[in-house]
């Protein structure tokens, strides 16, 4: 209960003088003497209760009003409300705070000034309430529990707790105690400690008593065992493996499992049990070599984790240890060696991969070119009489009951020089420089060079000729500057196996001729889209590209576009809505350009609205999200503004109530909103309008989820830290340890580059004269280096490939070092 903040007897005095006099009349005036009374004296009130008072006055009053216990009078305000009539007035105190206790005053004036006034006293106490008392509360096993129990009143209350209906006192229970606070200490909880507390509070002054059942749940860490924990098996065999844990805790733990740091999820490999007694199964199917290794089993709950390594050992299929690349000449013979080893040893084959033909130990072909000798895991393939369709990639397989491996090698064969095209005429004219190109397949590479009418063309070239070399091809490049120029010209190829010919024509060219069915497609109010055929003669060169000439119907100006390249389709855009246009189209080559082909007419469509935009999003940092907007036909005006509404989707039966759309413009020249902030764990909707001059779009419909709120750890704050900043923390903290070091040397040692500072400074006070420092400006020398060019045959033989064989017929490839 609250107490009055008056002192002793003050109260009763001012009651006393408050007390109104006996009705009086005043016999020369004939009038009522002015008397004051309030409905009631004293009033005891709870905090939050309303209580209101009626002061009525007998006599002629003009005037009548109320004062606080602080001798201010009382102005109508949101708590405390003032009603007034002719002799009567009311004052209602809503939603009381111990602040408002105290005597309230109501004085009445006549209109001679003469005042007369009673008094109310109101008292204010807190009544006794608990407040956000969870229940249950959790605690951890062993740890120091601390049961909250927050419980207020006036006076303060006093509070017992129970447990199984007895009263909790440290007498008999030595690992309880009950805090200043009113919460309730237990030490070391355990298993045995949880159950429904009571926390019973009372104030003697008023009779008042109330309680609050508190349920208190202790969690008990997870225990993991394992009956087995190493596992064989063989790879790529259809084989199973099952391993088991066993777990206990409380509340039950979660089992999850894990590998090389990634938690394993169901899957057709990965197959997950969970049976009673705490038993948890993860079967591994058709188990690869990949499998070995090291699983995790861990057991989550809310008081830890715990967990148990399994180790899976898978045996190796048989491997090929030695296969090499082989070069050949033509017509000569090939030797190829193929070594495996595998428990058991496994059996060695050879596949031709050209024509899938297999040789095993043994095999010998009709036209006797072919023969395989082996043993004890080592298997040699002979070729006699080499061809040029011998060249190519050869399979060695080695195969045991257990399965296989496959590796690849490639036979390289060197030939003669072979030209690659049959392309031999070119076209060119005068002025215009023309490549002739000399294309020859030959291993080893050749050496090429240029004849014209029995004289060698030197690589240096002539004044009207060059040549440009690189490995299996020679450019020559002519300039015509006359007849003279144009005719044949002969490129010859040798290398240490032979020497081959080829004869190519120069022949003088001509504008191409005029495309044809040009055509129109996709017309819309701003773009185009202009198609055509290509000419029937390119003049003997190749076309560069293609002049689409457009303009407005009546109008004599004509407007170019290229093509890109030679592509026969070219896009017109600035085009003007409504607008009826002529287009036509010319090639061009490296002579010139060639004739127009037949006008055609189209119209571009009026303007109208947009189309909806396209959307696609992603989340952005923090509680945003990044919504990308692409805009799609424009309807022939630019997008003025995005209308971007979203709001949070509604779950069926979760809530009723219709959420609100909040709105974002974006302009149109912007391609994403960001949509922020927004709520954790909560799936939005989204509308995404286009707007332009004409109107609006249809409207995009769009949803995404926002995630649970991450855990900010210190190891997070720290992975964000780039190499820069970890660098300057480390240099900064070594400087720091530096200027520590000095300033204690200093101290002392009396020395240090503090020392020879300060003495540095007091030496100069007593000097008459300074003298100045040099700085001396070095020059950087620069060192040039000359490349070096290193003209060593690379071999263009391919690397081996590795192939391996299960016994489910599988393949799988990979690079092999071994080169031949």
């Amino acid at each position: 209960m609250c107490h009055s903040p008056f002192p002793p007897g003050a109260l009763s005095r001012q009651l006393s003088a408050a007390s109104p006099p006996l009705p009086s009349i005043d016999h020369d005036l004939g009038k009522t003497a002015l008397q004051v009374s309030i409905s009631l004296n004293k009033v005891e009130l709870s905090v939050g209760e309303s209580k209101f008072f009626i002061c009525t006055a007998i006599g002629e009053p003009v005037r009548l009003e109320w004062y606080n216990p602080q001798g201010e009078r009382i102005v109508a305000s949101k708590r405390m409300a003032l009603h007034m009539e002719t002799s009567r007035s009311r004052l209602i105190i809503y939603n009381a705070i111990i602040e408002d206790a105290g005597i309230y005053r109501c004085q009445a004036t006549d209109a001679s000034g003469h005042t007369e006034e009673a008094s109310v006293v109101l008292e204010i106490y807190q009544r006794l309430t608990f407040r956000d008392v969870q229940s249950p509360q959790e605690f951890r096993h062993g740890e120091t529990a601390e049961v909250v129990c927050d419980v207020i009143s006036s006076p303060v209350p006093v509070v017992v707790w129970y447990y199984q209906d007895k009263e909790i006192t440290e007498e008999h229970h030595s690992r309880f105690q009950v805090l200043a606070n009113n919460n309730l200490q237990i030490h070391q909880v355990t298993k045995a400690d949880e159950g429904v507390y009571r926390c019973e509070a009372s104030v003697e002054a008023r009779g008042e008593i109330d309680f609050v059942d508190i349920a208190v749940v202790v969690n008990v860490p997870p225990v993991l065992s394992v009956f087995q924990q190493a596992f064989n098996a063989t790879a790529d065999y259809q084989e199973s493996v099952t391993f088991t844990c066993i777990t206990s805790g409380s509340p039950d733990p979660s089992v999850t499992w894990h590998r090389k740091g990634q938690q394993l999820e169901p899957s057709e490999q990965y197959i997950f049990n969970r049976l009673e007694g705490g038993r948890s199964m993860l079967t591994i199917r058709n188990i690869r070599q990949g499998d070995g290794g090291t699983y995790t089993c861990r057991a989550t709950n809310k008081a830890g984790s715990q967990e148990r390594e399994l180790f899976l050992k898978v045996f190796v299929q048989p491997h090929i240890t030695q296969l090499k690349n082989v070069t050949a000449v033509e017509g000569s013979a090939a030797m190829i060696s193929c070594v495996a080893d595998g428990e058991p040893l496994p059996d060695i084959s050879w596949r031709r991969a050209s024509d899938g033909r297999t040789f095993v130990d043994g095999d010998k072909s009709q036209d006797g070119r072919f023969e395989v000798r082996g043993r004890h895991g080592k298997s040699v393939l002979t070729i006699s009489g080499v061809k040029l369709t011998d060249l190519g990639r050869f399979d060695c397989e080695a195969l045991s009951r257990i399965g296989g491996h496959q590796k690849s090698m490639f036979l390289d064969i060197e030939y003669i020089p072979k030209f690659l095209t049959n392309h031999t005429i070119f076209y060119s004219w005068e002025g215009n420089p023309v490549n002739i190109s000399c294309d020859v397949m030959s291993n080893p590479p050749a050496t090429m060079l240029w004849r014209r009418e029995r004289f060698t063309i030197s690589a240096e070239g002539t004044a009207n000729t060059r040549v440009h070399s690189v490995e299996g091809k020679s450019v020559l490049e002519v300039t015509p500057m006359s007849d003279r120029d144009f005719g044949r010209y002969n490129c010859t190829a040798r290398n240490n196996i032979g020497v081959r010919y080829q004869e190519f024509i120069l022949a003088q060219a001509d504008v191409p001729s005029n495309p044809y069915s040009v055509r129109l497609s996709a017309v819309s109010q701003r773009l185009a889209t202009v198609t055509f055929m290509k000419p029937d003669s390119h003049g003997g060169v190749p076309i560069s590209y293609y002049l689409v000439q457009y303009k407005e119907v009546g109008s004599q100006d004509w407007r170019d576009v290229k093509s890109h390249s030679v592509q026969t389709t070219v896009v017109l855009t600035g085009l003007e809505p409504n607008t009826t246009y002529e287009v036509r189209v010319a090639a061009v080559n490296g002579k010139g350009q060639g004739e127009f082909s037949h006008t055609e007419t189209f119209q571009t469509l009026p303007i109208r609205e947009p189309s909806p935009p396209a959307v696609h999003g992603q989340r952005a940092m923090g509680k945003a999200y990044r919504l990308g907007l692409v805009k799609q036909d424009d309807g022939g005006m630019p997008i003025v503004e995005y209308i971007v509404k979203y709001k949070t989707h509604a779950q069926l039966g979760i809530s009723d109530k219709e959420e609100q759309w909040m709105t974002k413009l974006v302009p149109g020249a912007n391609d994403f909103a960001m949509l922020q902030p927004l709520q954790w764990n909560t799936r939005y909707e989204v509308e995404i309008t286009a707007r332009n001059v004409k109107g609006l779009s249809e409207p995009t419909f769009y949803q995404f989820f926002m995630p649970q709120k991450p855990d900010i750890t210190a190891e997070s704050l720290f992975s964000g830290l780039g190499l820069g900043a970890v660098v300057g923390l480390g240099l900064g903290a070594l400087l720091l340890l530096l200027v520590l070091v000095d300033v204690s040397c200093f101290f002392l040692r009396h020395c240090g580059l503090l020392m020879c500072i300060t003495r540095t400074l007091c030496s100069k006070k007593t000097a008459t004269s300074g003298k100045g420092k040099e700085i001396e400006e070095g020059k950087a020398a620069y060192l040039k280096l000359p490349l070096k060019e290193e003209n060593g045959k690379e071999s263009l033989k391919p690397d081996t490939i590795e192939i391996k064989v299960h016994s489910d017929n599988s393949i799988h490839t990979k690079p092999d070092d071994s080169k031949a």
